[in-house]
């Protein structure tokens, strides 16, 4: 049985992205305008979503800085008017990331990973929950990523605040199912986007940010919890997850040569 109900008719439905400017999100938003959805796009760069709005009729851009709680419960509103009630779907696609190591400890870095990547999801669970739940309908799904499994070189930073992503989205499923919602974490590998490019080593299975929206709109037809991909990947990360604590680390050495 799906652990969702199935999202899949998009025509006329309203969706809003959180993090849409550019890779995932934005490749997200072109895939569900194509779908008939109406898109409502948002980030920092106000450029970027006008001329996403520009170029998509009927979709809306709206700027945000999701570490700015009052940003987000005053873009919730207008998401909220503009759509006549709660939306279809709701996605934290928001994400900050640079390569660290312990050795080289950067607690700024660190702080705004945690900033963008977890706190500004709980922002926008403040700003959009209520009115979803008072509706009683709706799908809330974060963008994570494989290195919230277990821990990964280079991935201090970045690592953590995806693990809290799954748990949150693991939490939240159990809290709210039983009221009509639908929540979704989405766990990508390595795909090609701005923050990628930063990576100096080979990058298994890399896909496109358009491959990735795709595999996206099919886990949400599917009804899944979680959506990771590319499976010839990721079913590796999800398998690693299950080795005791020794053999992890002798694989993940033996591989990265950390």
């Amino acid at each position: 049985m799906p652990l969702n109900p199935p999202l899949r008719d998009w025509a006329g439905q309203w969706v809003w992205l959180v993090g849409a400017s550019t890779g995932i999100g934005r490749a997200l938003a072109e895939a569900l305008h194509r779908e008939g959805a109406r898109v409502i796009v948002s980030a920092r760069s106000e450029r970027a979503l006008r001329e996403f709005a520009a170029a998509h009729p009927g979709s809306h851009a709206l700027p945000l800085n999701v570490t700015d709680a009052q940003s987000l419960q005053q873009a919730a509103a207008q998401v909220l008017a503009w759509a006549g009630g709660a939306p279809a779907l709701v996605v934290y696609c928001a994400g900050h990331y640079r390569p660290q190591h312990a050795t080289a400890l950067d607690p700024v870095e660190l702080q705004k990973h945690l900033d963008v990547n977890y706190r500004g999801a709980l922002h926008l669970l403040g700003a959009i929950l209520p009115p979803l739940l008072a509706a009683g309908a709706g799908h809330l799904s974060f963008v994570g990523s494989v290195a919230g499994y277990r821990g990964l070189p280079r991935a201090l930073a970045y690592g953590p605040t995806k693990a809290a992503l799954q748990n949150l989205a693991e939490v939240l499923h159990l809290d709210l199912r039983p009221r009509g919602l639908g929540v979704s974490i989405v766990n990508p590998g390595f795909v090609a986007t701005p923050l990628t490019r930063q990576n100096d080593f080979e990058m298994p299975a890399l896909i496109s940010a358009e491959e990735a929206a795709q595999e996206m709109l099919r886990g949400w037809a599917q009804g899944r919890f979680e959506i990771h991909f590319p499976r010839r990947f990721t079913r590796w990360m999800r398998w690693l997850r299950l080795l005791p604590d020794a053999w992890y680390f002798a694989a993940v050495r033996r591989a990265t040569g950390a």
